[in-house]
């Protein structure tokens, strides 16, 4: 071999070796034949481009070219020209499966699911840094700097595992790095002939002293300099305090979550935007809802619970995830004396509102909802999975409202062990003057339940606090501290310094992030809007569970277990959640059409008043002008909807004819199927897919239903997908059979197929199908040619007059 061929060799085993590091990140982690197959190709090409040989820039090109050929045809293979030459459509889509799988890096914790865009991502990047290398090590003959994408590969690896990327992978990507430094070193002293090794220590026959052996001493020696650097590389950061973690760790660290169904997923924290949403100078509705509830006052909407606190945010952990089961699981917590009431909602969220957690009430009981939902049990939270949000969801919740009385309350014994040692950490960097704050308010409180019911009213009534919006937004414990001393915040400062301060007096806290009730409506609906985002503590108690507390001035509602009127005495609360005396909610929750959003939110919805009529005594202008003027006005609002009358117009013709009885000949067969088919393309294009003419029927089916979403709608969505595939095979039928039989239904199957893509699209999509549709440029291409057409036969009808007047003219 070579020594090219075998520093090309080095430099692709380096690269996967580094890549080693990746493998816990994704499960399976059968991405890692892909990207060894794609670098053996792109190593091939380099090998053969160099013994061309080929200048080095050229080298460079032939090897991306290959590379880019290799991800078209395993990654966009669909988008791709004959399967994997790259178009417009493939970067497209590339950029698009880069977008899912940044977004999916930020939403699972390890290890992530082998998703495509996660998939093309470790790909992608494997690929390039070992571009790189081969380019530096081998085409460049500059090994040591190929360490550099090698040690960025391995670093991005222990980043993406919180530091703990396991003393066995980067013992790989060391080995890795030394053989490729052995293989260029072996390489160059090659190229100064035989190299003179010392004696040989064994008289063994036939040895040779000028032959060296099997192995030069120079050789020999950087291998042991190699071992001796990578021993020292490991046993010096166990040896030296503060140097356990780093680059190489256990593995072992907080936050990677737990096994489960459906993988890990990791919160993105929701306050990010909450102080903006209490900004809104207008209340956008965001959610709507019904239900059999008597009072709403408490039925807080919830989204997320944040039980992290690290001294710089309060985040919520990482942890399993699960399918929804059908009944989900009693409360943690919540014993079977305390008084409870079963009661049943039902949500519809705005279409402008994108959320991944599914707001509500606690604790949940049961949830009914369509989409990729999954559940994680700790918080008892839904959470959307693979680009799932609440965008007009549809669910219906039973909750139940939990009613402890105060001497329950008071009666709580400790919380278990685990729940206290994970609920009741604060970081070492909290101020001294908070734990100090907490037992000033609370001297006097005789258990867990006085000191929580002191320190909301401190916060909420007795602290002297001003609820205010525009204060400077802030989680970390100095936060906490100029909290306290300006006594001026809203619903953060005031959930997360309750929270904090319950936890250094060892009661288990933490943070709820959601939405307030909202406001009922005239119609009997409760609206939701941007503004009644909040957050609000939550507190453990043994017997009850988590409890709800509002220290917020001003917002949201007191708990009743906490106010002084609260009735005394132990409930003799059933086993069974009792059920709602009101009437069940209806199906869906209506709105009201008549009035404007803000009007819903303040309830001002009332008869509109007559408008009065203008006097109409005197003369009225000339007829002449009012016909114009009508005429004028149709005119102008006729021409906005010329596309979609020329669109009803040319659908009715096509789908029409696709009705119409009596016999067929093959050709009228032919064209009647192939008009039904120009309707279905066009109607993908009115709804977003735009038509590409150089596909087959068969695979312009597939990508109708693909682009078009039909496969994940359901019944409906199976129907519309099965139709247009029937209609791809009578397609084919009337091109290629000799003698092709009539198709019957063509038309409902059209009118199926509208009507998937008109479920499956959103809104603005919908009208912009109906009122503006795509597939209107025909008719301009269609008056572009035949104008064109016209101008032609025109001007060789004026030649032809020209040429026959000549001999008269000349005569003349």
């Amino acid at each position: 071999m070579s020594g090219r061929a075998r520093l090309t060799l080095a430099a692709w085993g380096a690269t996967l070796m580094a890549s080693g590091a990746l493998l816990p990140l994704v499960k399976p982690a059968t991405w890692i034949f892909t990207a060894a197959f794609v670098l053996a190709l792109v190593s091939g090409v380099g090998t053969l481009a160099r013994r061309a040989p080929l200048a080095r820039p050229l080298t460079l090109l032939a090897q991306l070219a290959v590379a880019l050929l290799a991800l078209t045809a395993i990654f966009a293979r669909e988008q791709a020209i004959l399967w994997f030459l790259p178009g417009p459509q493939v970067f497209t889509h590339a950029a698009d499966l880069f977008a899912a799988g940044a977004e999916d890096v930020s939403r699972y914790a390890i290890p992530a699911p082998d998703t495509e865009g996660i998939r093309l991502m470790l790909v992608g990047g494997v690929v390039a840094i070992g571009l790189m290398v081969d380019t530096l090590a081998v085409t460049f003959r500059k090994a040591a700097p190929a360490g550099l994408p090698l040690l960025a590969l391995y670093s991005v690896a222990a980043g993406l595992s919180g530091g703990g990327a396991g003393w066995l992978w980067f013992l790989l990507a060391a080995s890795g790095y030394l053989l490729l430094l052995l293989a260029e070193g072996r390489d160059r002293l090659s190229q100064w002939g035989r190299v003179f090794g010392g004696a040989q220590r064994s008289a063994r026959p036939g040895s040779s002293v000028a032959g060296g052996g099997p192995t030069f001493a120079p050789a020999r020696t950087g291998r042991r300099i190699g071992a001796v650097a990578m021993g020292v590389a490991m046993v010096v950061p166990f040896a030296l305090p503060g140097f356990t973690g780093g680059l190489i760790g256990n593995g072992d660290g907080e936050g990677t979550g737990g096994e489960g169904r459906g993988g890990t997923i990791s919160a993105v924290n929701p306050l990010v935007s909450l102080q903006d949403n209490l900004r809104q100078p207008e209340d956008r509705e965001v959610l709507r809802y019904r239900t059999n509830a008597r009072d709403t006052s408490g039925l807080y909407l919830r989204l997320v619970a944040l039980d992290q606190f690290d001294g710089t945010s309060w985040k919520s952990s990482v942890r399993p995830i699960e399918a929804v089961p059908k009944q989900l699981p009693w409360p943690d917590g919540l014993s079977q004396s305390v008084k409870v009431t079963e009661v049943t909602s039902n949500f519809v969220a705005s279409e402008g509102y994108e959320q991944k957690w599914l707001p509500m009430p606690y604790p949940a009981g049961r949830v009914d909802i369509d989409g990729r939902w999954r559940y994680e049990p700790a918080g008892r939270m839904l959470v959307g999975d693979d680009k799932q949000t609440t965008k007009g969801a549809r669910y219906t919740v039973s909750s139940l409202v939990v009613q402890p009385t105060p001497e329950q309350l008071a009666a709580a014994g400790d919380a278990p062990e685990k729940i206290r040692r994970e609920y009741t950490k604060v970081p070492a960097s909290l101020p001294a003057d908070v734990k100090a704050t907490a037992l000033q308010v609370t001297k006097g409180a005789r258990n867990d339940y006085e000191q929580a019911v002191k320190l909301q009213e401190w916060f909420a009534r007795d602290g002297g606090f001003r609820y205010d919006v525009d204060v400077e937004s802030g989680t970390g414990v100095q936060a906490i501290s100029r909290f306290l001393k300006d006594k001026e915040g809203f619903c953060v400062h005031f959930s997360f310094s309750m929270a904090a301060m319950a936890r250094s007096l060892g009661i288990p806290a933490r943070v709820a992030v959601g939405f307030t009730p909202g406001t009922t409506q005239t119609d009997g609906s409760v609206s939701v809007g941007i503004r009644d985002a909040h957050a609000w503590p939550e507190l453990y108690f043994d017997g009850v569970g988590w409890t709800r507390f509002e220290p917020t001035p001003s917002r949201g509602s007191t708990p009743s277990y906490t106010q002084d009127n609260t009735p005394s005495g132990t409930a003799t609360g059933p086993a069974r959640p009792e059920q709602s005396a009101s009437a069940q909610p209806s199906a869906v929750p209506s709105a009201s059409e008549s009035c404007t959003p803000q009007e819903r939110r303040l309830g001002d919805c009332g008869p509109e008043e007559a408008v009065a009529g203008a006097d109409t005594s005197g003369g009225g202008p000339d007829p002449l002008t009012v016909v114009l003027i009508v005429v004028g006005v149709l005119a102008v609002l006729t021409l906005p909807l010329l596309p979609l009358l020329w669109r009803t117009r040319v659908r009715a013709r096509r789908l029409g004819a696709a009705g119409a009885g009596g016999a067929r000949g093959p050709e009228e067969t032919a064209a009647r199927t192939l008009a039904v088919w120009q309707e279905i393309i066009d109607t993908a294009w009115d709804y977003g897919v735009e038509p590409d003419e150089s596909q087959t029927p068969r695979r312009t089916a597939a990508r109708i239903v693909r682009l078009g979403g039909l496969g994940e709608l359901g019944e409906l969505g199976g129907e519309a997908a099965d139709a247009v595939h029937r209609v791809a095979r009578a397609v084919e039928e009337a091109l290629y059979a000799p003698n092709p039989r009539p198709a019957s239904g063509l038309a409902e199957e059209a009118a199926r197929i509208r009507a998937g893509f008109h479920t499956a699209a959103d809104r603005r999509t919908r009208l912009r199908a109906l009122l503006a549709p795509r597939s209107a440029a025909r008719l301009r291409w269609s008056t572009a040619t035949r104008w064109s057409e016209t101008t032609t036969r025109w001007s060789i009808q004026r030649d032809a007059l020209l040429s026959r007047a000549k001999p008269h003219l000349r005569r003349n």
